[in-house]
C-alpha cells in the first residue's frame, strides 16, 4: 500500500544524506588549507620583523628623535593607532566567524557533527516536492510538508550517534503526521459515547464503493457489539435496492426502502423510527451517487442533512482517485459538512495522495481504509502508523 510514494520518501533522505555528508568532507579540506596559510603567514610575518629590526638598529638617534617629537604635537595619535588596531581585530573576528560557513562546517565535523544549511536542502526539497505532486499530493499540502521538513532540518547537527538519515526521517515523520492526522477522533469511542440510535449517513459519487462500505461498517460495528439497519436513501438509481438488500441479506440485517423515485430524506428518516422501535444501535443511510458538479443533487443532500441531523456524515471515494478525491470531498463537505473520510481501494493505491491530503484540506480526518473485497477488509486509519508504513518503520 502506497509503496510508490514510499520509494520517493526514501529516496530524498538518501538524497540528503548523501548532500550533507559531501559538504562535510568539502568543509574538512579547506580547514586544512586555513593551516596551512596560517603558519605560512607566520613565516613571512616572523621575516618582516627580524628584517624592520636590522633597519631600526642602522637608524641615526636625530631621525628618532624627530619621529618622537612630531608624536607628541599631533593630537589624537593614539587614538588613530588605537582605532587601526581595532579594525584589524574586527577583519580577524570576520575572518573567523562567517556563520555556517566553511569554517563552521570544518569546525563541526572535527567534533564528529556535520550541519544542514540550507544548501543542502534545495535540490533535495525541490525533488520531494516533485515526488509528491506526482504521487497526487495537493499542492498546498505538499507546501506544508516541505516547509515544516526545512524548518525542522536547517541549522541542525548531526552527532555521531545519530545520522543525517535519520534526521531526515524524524523531519518528514513529524510533516507528515501534522498533515495526515488533522481533526482525527477515535470513531470506537464516539460510538461508544454517544446516544442511541445513532445516525450516520454516507455520501460520494458513484462506483467508488460506497455501498460495499456501508455493508463492511455494519459487520465491523457487530464485531463490537453494536446492532445496525441499513436506509436505501439512493432512490434515483436503478438497482440500488437490490444491491443494498443483498449486502443486508449476506449480513442478516434489516433494510428500509422505498419506491424508486422517492424522497431519501424519508427513507432514512424512517430508518432512525425503525432504529428507535426496535432499540437498534446504528442506523447507515445510503445516498445517491451524486456528481459534486450537480446542483440539484447536493441540494437533496442539504436536505438530508436538515431533516435527519444525522450523528456523522462520511465521504467515501476512493484512495486511487487522488487529487479528485481531494477536490470532491472539499465539495461534499461544502455542501453537508463531512464528519470524516473512508478511503477505498487502499491497498492497491500505489501514489498515496488522497490518504495524504484529505484531512488537512478538509479539516475532518479519515477514519477508515478499505483493504480489500471481504466484509472484514476495512481498517480504522491510524496516521502515525501510516507513516511509519512510508518511512519503512514497520518492517
Amino acid at each position: 500500500m502506497f509503496d510508490g510514494l514510499k520509494d520517493k520518501l526514501n529516496s530524498f533522505r538518501e538524497d540528503v544524506e548523501e548532500t550533507a555528508e559531501e559538504a562535510a568532507d568539502d568543509a574538512d579540506e579547506p580547514a586544512d588549507d586555513v593551516d596551512e596559510s596560517t603558519a605560512s603567514a607566520d613565516a613571512a610575518a616572523s621575516a618582516d620583523a627580524e628584517s624592520v629590526a636590522v633597519d631600526d638598529a642602522d637608524a641615526d638617534d636625530s631621525a628618532a628623535a624627530a619621529a618622537a617629537e612630531t608624536d607628541a604635537e599631533t593630537p589624537g595619535s593614539d587614538a588613530v593607532e588605537s582605532d587601526d588596531a581595532a579594525d584589524a581585530d574586527d577583519d580577524d573576528s570576520d575572518d573567523s566567524s562567517s556563520g555556517p560557513g566553511t569554517l563552521k562546517r570544518a569546525a563541526a565535523f572535527a567534533t564528529g557533527k556535520v550541519i544542514i544549511e540550507e544548501d543542502d536542502l534545495e535540490d533535495p526539497l525541490w525533488e520531494l516536492e516533485m515526488a509528491l505532486l506526482e504521487s497526487d499530493v495537493e499542492m498546498s499540502v505538499a507546501e506544508e510538508i516541505l516547509d515544516t521538513v526545512e524548518e525542522t532540518m536547517i541549522g541542525e547537527t548531526r552527532k555521531q550517534v545519530e545520522t543525517t538519515g535519520e534526521l531526515v526521517e524524524r523531519a518528514l515523520h513529524d510533516a507528515l503526521v501534522d498533515v495526515i492526522s488533522v481533526g482525527q477522533f477515535d470513531f470506537d469511542e464516539r460510538i461508544a459515547e454517544a446516544d442511541k440510535p445513532i445516525t450516520i449517513v454516507f455520501t460520494g459519487v458513484n462506483g467508488v464503493g460506497k455501498t460495499t462500505s456501508i455493508a463492511k461498517l455494519s459487520e465491523y460495528l457487530a464485531d463490537r457489539g453494536y446492532s445496525s439497519v441499513m436506509a436505501n436513501g439512493d432512490t434515483y438509481r436503478a438497482g440500488a435496492n437490490e444491491q443494498l438488500q443483498q449486502h443486508a441479506e449476506n449480513l442478516d440485517r434489516k433494510i428500509i426502502t422505498h419506491e424508486q423515485g422517492g424522497d431519501p430524506a424519508a427513507v432514512i428518516y424512517d430508518g432512525v423510527e425503525y432504529a428507535e422501535a426496535n432499540d437498534v444501535d446504528v442506523v447507515l443511510g445510503d445516498t445517491a451517487g451524486r456528481l459534486h458538479t450537480s446542483d440539484d443533487l447536493m441540494s437533496q443532500l442539504e436536505k438530508i442533512d436538515r431533516v435527519v441531523d444525522p450523528d456523522m456524515t462520511l465521504f467515501v471515494d476512493e484512495a486511487v482517485a487522488g487529487q479528485d478525491a481531494v477536490m470532491r470531498a472539499q465539495e461534499f463537505n461544502d455542501a453537508a459538512a463531512i464528519d470524516g473520510t473512508i478511503l477505498t481501494k487502499a491497498d492497491v493505491d500505489a501514489s498515496g495522495g488522497a490518504a495524504i491530503s484529505i484531512a488537512y484540506v478538509t479539516g475532518k480526518p479519515i477514519l477508515f481504509l478499505g483493504t480489500g473485497q471481504g466484509y472484514e477488509h476495512i481498517e480504522p486509519f491510524e496516521p502515525e502508523e501510516l507513516v511509519d508504513q512510508l518511512l519503512g518503520n514497520d518492517e
